[in-house]
């Protein structure tokens, strides 16, 4: 069933080749200062940035620049980009690049006329409420990599590196105004990136899948999606240029953290929540850590949902039930995820992550932040376990 719940997204998405088109339609829509904000010169090399500064010029813009934010996004960046809005009294945001820019970007939105204290404090860690007429400044997107799914929703996922914390958080209402999906510049991004994005979409899926308040259309949704992800998963890894494959994968990424897909459901995040530490540790690409997690938390968890964990194996994958038991059809589903995160040479062990001993192990176990919604509740002796099952390569 269905449980009760509020749905609202204000994201105006531009979706396709020509959605660069309506940037100087929607720069109509705001004043004259824009923070234009992207990683590092990715942009520039493939002539984004020089097109990007054409329009903003042609609309009348005064551009002011954060750049050079990282692949997990930083505090001390977001605090850089809040002095710069707070110093030039900025209208717009416009994030350039992947989730990583545009989750930065939200941080530098709530934050930027926040005034009750420390911003990652406060508001990523004690979750506190933000003041309904505190002024929150617009965010618009240009997509440049799939897999978070940050332009359509209101997360931001920021790193403290002095506190070895990365924390999220789900802004409501905070989602970016517009964002602009053009699948080509998906192509500008590195293969190890590429592939690194699309698991980070097939496991916002998962996490949403794996979880309570099962037998809805939620999950049929889901399966439809998963199973689409993965035929065109393989689609780009034979031809990285193959549109129709890409701009599935664009819309695929989107739609599975829209919140959408959520709705009605009890979540899981726990292999999510796990990797964020293991970034805030290693700096690794999320995707990537999301990969090396995966295969062994379900194994961990599988019998408390074990039910869903068979109709993953069956509708997913296409295992076949007959003469098996239904642990063997549960597990059967772990190995053919754990084949796919293989056959796309995705990351498979801690090592690969940059975590080299057992003690660095035992650090991040225990500073995860734990999900009180798992088909397990788990404690840090269970994630420790899990974790060093990911330690060494099973290749």
């Amino acid at each position: 069933m269905l449980e009760d719940f509020i749905y609202q997204n204000k994201t105006k998405i531009y979706f396709g080749e020509k959605s660069l088109d309506y940037l100087k339609d929607e720069l109509a829509n705001y004043k004259d200062n824009i923070l234009l904000v992207y990683g590092h010169e990715s942009i520039k090399k493939i002539g984004l940035y020089d097109y990007l500064i054409k329009i903003l010029n042609n609309s009348k813009k005064n551009v002011f620049e954060l750049s050079d934010v990282r692949p997990n996004p930083s505090y001390e960046k977001v605090l850089e980009g809040i002095k710069l809005v707070k110093e030039n009294n900025i209208d717009l945001i416009l994030a350039v690049g992947g989730g990583s820019v545009i989750d930065c970007a939200k941080g530098i939105s709530v934050g930027a006329y926040y005034d009750k204290g420390d911003v990652f404090k406060d508001l990523y860690l004690a979750k506190k409420s933000l003041d309904k007429n505190q002024k929150i400044v617009p965010v618009g997107s240009i997509l440049t990599m799939v897999g978070t799914g940050s332009e359509m929703n209101g997360g931001s996922v920021i790193t403290n590196y002095d506190l070895n914390i990365k924390e999220g958080r789900v802004f409501f209402g905070c989602e970016p105004r517009f964002s602009i999906l053009n699948p080509k510049l998906t192509y500008t991004v590195s293969e190890y990136q590429m592939r690194s994005g699309i698991f980070d979409a097939f496991s916002h899926m998962m996490e949403q899948y794996f979880s309570g308040s099962d037998d809805n259309v939620s999950d049929d949704l889901l399966e439809a999606l998963m199973k689409s992800l993965i035929k065109n998963s393989y689609l780009s890894y034979q031809n990285p240029k193959n549109y129709i494959a890409r701009s599935n994968l664009m819309w695929i990424a989107s739609m599975a953290l829209n919140t959408i897909l959520g709705v009605g459901k009890t979540q899981d995040w726990n292999v999510h929540n796990i990797e964020h530490q293991i970034g805030a540790y290693t700096d690794c690409a999320h995707g990537m850590g999301l990969a090396v997690i995966s295969p062994n938390y379900y194994r961990y968890i599988y019998k408390d949902g074990l039910e869903k964990f068979k109709r993953f194996a069956i509708n997913v994958f296409n295992v076949n039930p007959n003469g098996k038991s239904d642990d063997e059809v549960a597990l059967k589903g772990i190995d053919c995820l754990e084949e796919f995160i293989k056959a796309s040479k995705l990351a498979t062990n801690l090592e690969e992550l940059g975590v080299h001993d057992a003690d660095l192990v035992k650090e991040i176990a225990y500073s995860v932040n734990l999900s009180p919604t798992s088909y397990k509740i788990l404690n840090h002796d269970d994630v420790y376990k899990i974790l060093m099952s990911c330690f060494k390569s099973n290749k």
